[in-house]
C-alpha cells in the first residue's frame, strides 16, 4: 500500500472554498426565493440531508479502503440516503412553480456543495494520516473519527 500523502493547502482552500460557496449561494437563494416557509424548510433539510449522507459515503468507502471494518447495513444506508437526497431535490425542484434558471441555480449549488463535502471530509482525512502515529491519538478537535471507530 502507497503512504499517505497530505493534500497540498491550495486543494485544502479550494475545498473548503467550494463548500462554503455551495452553501451560501444555495442558503442566499432560499432566504430570497418566493416561497412559502415550508418549502424553504424542505430544501434546507434537503441539503443538510445531502451533505451528511456524502459525507458518510466518503468515510464507509475509505474505511472499507484501509481495511476498516464497516457493516454492509450502514455502507447500504450511507449510500441509499445519498441517493435518497438526491431523488428528493430533483422531485421537488421538478414540482416546484420555479423558473427554470431557479431550479437550475437549486441544482447547481446543491451539487457544488455536496461535491465540496466530500473533498473537505477526504483532505481531513488525508491531512490526519499523513501526521506520524503519535500525533493521532487523542485529537478530539479535528472532526475526524478515531481510527477504531465502530462505523
Amino acid at each position: 500500500m502507497r503512504p499517505m500523502q497530505q493534500p497540498s493547502n491550495a486543494f485544502i482552500a479550494a475545498s473548503w472554498f467550494a463548500l462554503l460557496t455551495g452553501i451560501t449561494a444555495y442558503i442566499i437563494g432560499l432566504w430570497n426565493a418566493e416561497m412559502e416557509l415550508n418549502e424553504k424548510g424542505y430544501y434546507f433539510t434537503v441539503l443538510m440531508f445531502g451533505l451528511f449522507s456524502a459525507i458518510s459515503v466518503q468515510k464507509a468507502v475509505r474505511d472499507q479502503m484501509e481495511g476498516i471494518p464497516v457493516t454492509n447495513l450502514y455502507y447500504g444506508i450511507a449510500w441509499f440516503t445519498t441517493i435518497l437526497s438526491i431523488v428528493l431535490l430533483t422531485v421537488g425542484l421538478w414540482n416546484a412553480t420555479l423558473t427554470k434558471s431557479e431550479k437550475g441555480f437549486y441544482a447547481m449549488s446543491f451539487t457544488l456543495s455536496i461535491f465540496a463535502a466530500i473533498a473537505v471530509q477526504k483532505n481531513t482525512r488525508d491531512s490526519r494520516s499523513a501526521l506520524p502515529d503519535a500525533s493521532k491519538t487523542n485529537t478530539p478537535d479535528t472532526g475526524v473519527f478515531p481510527r477504531n471507530d465502530p462505523f
